[in-house]
C-alpha cells in the first residue's frame, strides 16, 4: 500500500510514524524469533564476532539516517515517484533496524557503536576512504547536519532532487559495509541480511540514478 495524497501533512506524518513504530516492533520480534530458531543459548554473546556486531551497529546508524531523510519528504512531496521511493525505503529499513536490534539484544551487545565506526572492517582494500571513522567520524555516504537541515528547509522539486542526491550517495556509501559483512561475517543471519540489503539497495541505486537523469540533476560526489 502506498502513502496516499489525500491526508493532511499532519495526519500523514502521524500515520507514517505509527506505521514505522509497528514495523520496528515486528522487525524486533522477527529478529528474536529467527535467532532463537537457530539454537542460540545464553553463551551467544561470546560467539558473535566483531564483524557481526560492528556491522549491525553501524548499519543501524546508517539506516536511521535514511529513515529520517525518507520521512522528511514522504508527507510533503507532490512527486508520486519520489513519495513511493521514500515510502519503500522507510518501511524496508525500519524493518531491518528492528531485526538488527533484535539480534544485538539477543547477543547482549549495545544497539549502537560506542567507539567510532568501521573498526570491524580490517581489510584495507575496503578502508581507502574510511580511516577517519575510527575516531568517531561519520561513515561514507552519510549526510552532514547542514545537509539534513537543507533537506528539511527545501521545498518542491528542489527538495525532491536533494533527497534523491543524498539518498543515492547514502546507498552507495553503505555498499562496502554490506559486501564486507557478506564476505567476513560469521553469523548466517548477518550474511543473509547483508545480501538482502545489497540486492535491494543496488536496485534502488539504479532507480535513483534514472530519476536524477529524468530531472537533469547530477549525483553528489562521495564524501
Amino acid at each position: 500500500m502506498r502513502a496516499g495524497t489525500s491526508d493532511s501533512p499532519g495526519r500523514g506524518r502521524v500515520m507514517a510514524l505509527l506505521a514505522g513504530a509497528v514495523l520496528v516492533v515486528i522487525g524486533f520480534a522477527l529478529g528474536v524469533v529467527f535467532d532463537r530458531s537457530i539454537g542460540r543459548d545464553d553463551g551467544a554473546a561470546s560467539r558473535a564476532s566483531s564483524v557481526d556486531v560492528g556491522f549491525l551497529q553501524d548499519m543501524t546508524v546508517h539506516h536511521n539516517q535514511a529513515i529520517e531523510m525518507s520521512a522528511a519528504v514522504l508527507t510533503t512531496t507532490e512527486d508520486a515517484a519520489v513519495r513511493n521511493l521514500a515510502f519503500d525505503i522507510l518501511t524496508a529499513q525500519e524493518n531491518q533496524v528492528g531485526q538488527m536490534s533484535g539480534w544485538l539484544q539477543m547477543w547482549e551487545e549495545p544497539l549502537l557503536p560506542l567507539n567510532g565506526h568501521m573498526a570491524w572492517m580490517d581489510d584495507h582494500a575496503h578502508m581507502d576512504h574510511m580511516d577517519h571513522t575510527a575516531d568517531g567520524g561519520v561513515m561514507p555516504g552519510m549526510a552532514s547536519s547542514a545537509e539534513m537541515a537543507e533537506l528539511r528547509a527545501a521545498s518542491g522539486s528542489e527538495r525532491d532532487v536533494l533527497f534523491l542526491q543524498l539518498m543515492l550517495r547514502h546507498h552507495e556509501g553503505g555498499i562496502p559495509m554490506m559486501e564486507y559483512a557478506i564476505d567476513h561475517g560469521d553469523e548466517g543471519v548477518v550474511r543473509n541480511i547483508s545480501r538482502s540489503m545489497l540486492e535491494g539497495q543496488n536496485k534502488e541505486i539504479a532507480l535513483i540514478t534514472d530519476m536524477l537523469n529524468e530531472r537533469n540533476a547530477e549525483p553528489l560526489p562521495m564524501n
